[in-house]
C-alpha cells in the first residue's frame, strides 16, 4: 500500500527590524554629536586665538603646502637682502676709501705743480716734501683699509694687509681675485676692488713687487729732494694714476647702482610674498567670529535637545 505525502504549504515570514533603542544608545549618540559640535567650536576659537587658518598640516594639506613654499621664498628673500646689505656696506667703505685716495692724489698734484714753477725757496721745497711724505704714508694706510676686520683691497687674502710700509705688495694678488656675493637666484656680483688693479700696473702683482702708484709718490719725493726740475715731467704720471683711480671708482659705482636696484626689488618681493603668505595662512577674523557664534549656538541647542531627549530614570526619583 502506498502513501502519498503532501508537503506543507510554504509559509513566508516577513522579517522586521525590531531593534530596541535604549537610554545608553541615546546618550552615546548625543555625546558623539556634542563632541563634534564642541570640536568645531574649538577650531574657530583656536583660529581667533592664533590668527591662522590651520594649526596642524592635517587641518588643510593644501594650505600647509603653500605655506611651506611661501615661507621658504620669504626666507630666501631675507637672506638675499642680508647679502645685499653686506655687499653695500663693503662697497661703500671701498668707495669712501678711494674717494680719500683721490683727494690725496689731487693734493700731491697741486703741491708738485707748485714746486715745479721755479719760484720756491729751499725752505718752501722742504715743506712741500714733508707734506708729500705724509700724503704717501696716508696712501699706504688707505691701501690697507679694512671692513669688519677684513682688508678690502687684498683680494681673497682678506686676513693680510695689501701693502708694506715701503710700498711693496705684501701678498700675491691678481685682478681676477673677485669676492662675489649672491644677491638673487643665479645672480651674483663682485663687491671688491683688487689692489693690483688699483695700485699696480700689471694684471698680477706678486709679493715684494713695488706698487706703481706708491712708486710715483716716491719719485716725486726724490725729485723734490734731488732734482726739482724733474717735477714737471712727473705731473703726467700723477695724472695717469689719477685717471686709473677714477676708472676703478667708476666701475665700482656701476656695481653699487646694480646692488641698490636689486635691494629695491628684493624689498618689493618681500612685501608681495609676505602678502601672499598672509593671505594663505591668516584667518578672516570676521568670518571666524561668525562661524564661532554659529557653532556656539549649535552646541547650546544640542545641549538643550539632549536634556529633552534623555528622560529621567527611576534613579532620579530615589533618595
Amino acid at each position: 500500500m502506498q502513501y502519498a505525502f503532501k508537503r506543507p504549504p510554504k509559509v513566508e515570514y516577513e522579517e522586521r527590524d525590531n531593534m530596541r533603542i535604549t537610554n545608553n544608545m541615546l546618550i552615546n549618540n548625543m555625546m558623539l554629536s556634542l563632541s563634534g559640535n564642541l570640536n568645531r567650536t574649538q577650531k574657530y576659537q583656536s583660529q581667533l586665538a592664533s590668527g591662522k587658518k590651520i594649526s596642524l598640516p592635517s587641518d588643510d594639506p593644501i594650505v600647509a603646502s603653500k605655506a611651506l613654499k611661501l615661507r621658504t621664498d620669504v626666507s630666501e628673500i631675507g637672506q638675499y637682502k642680508r647679502n645685499t646689505d653686506d655687499a653695500t656696506a663693503w662697497m661703500e667703505i671701498t668707495e669712501a676709501t678711494m674717494h680719500q685716495m683721490t683727494e690725496v692724489i689731487h693734493r700731491l698734484r697741486e703741491i708738485t705743480n707748485q714746486a715745479a714753477n721755479g719760484t720756491n725757496t729751499d725752505e718752501d721745497i722742504l715743506k712741500i716734501r714733508e707734506e708729500a711724505a705724509q700724503l704717501r704714508e696716508q696712501l699706504v694706510n688707505l691701501g690697507n683699509a679694512t671692513y669688519a676686520g677684513r682688508y678690502i683691497f687684498s683680494g681673497y687674502k682678506t686676513d693680510k694687509p695689501l701693502l708694506n710700509d715701503d710700498g711693496t705688495f705684501n701678498v700675491d694678488i691678481a685682478n681676477s681675485e673677485q669676492i662675489r656675493f649672491e644677491i638673487g637666484i643665479g645672480d651674483d656680483i663682485n663687491i671688491n676692488v683688487p689692489g693690483s688693479d688699483l695700485f699696480g700696473a700689471n694684471p698680477a702683482e706678486t709679493a715684494g713687487t713695488k706698487s706703481k702708484l706708491v712708486d710715483t709718490f716716491d719719485r716725486v719725493l726724490d725729485a723734490l729732494e734731488n732734482d726739482p726740475d724733474a717735477l714737471s715731467g712727473l705731473l703726467e704720471d700723477i695724472d695717469d694714476e689719477l685717471n686709473n683711480l677714477l676708472r676703478v671708482r667708476a666701475g665700482l659705482g656701476a656695481r653699487m647702482n646694480r646692488v641698490e636696484l636689486t635691494a629695491n626689488r628684493l624689498d618689493d618681493d618681500n612685501v608681495n610674498f609676505t602678502k601672499l603668505m598672509s593671505k594663505n595662512e591668516d584667518v578672516d577674523i570676521a568670518e571666524a567670529i561668525m562661524n564661532l557664534m554659529n557653532e556656539e549656538n549649535v552646541y547650546k541647542a544640542s545641549l538643550a535637545t539632549g536634556a529633552r531627549v534623555i528622560q529621567p530614570s527611576l534613579v532620579d526619583f530615589l533618595g
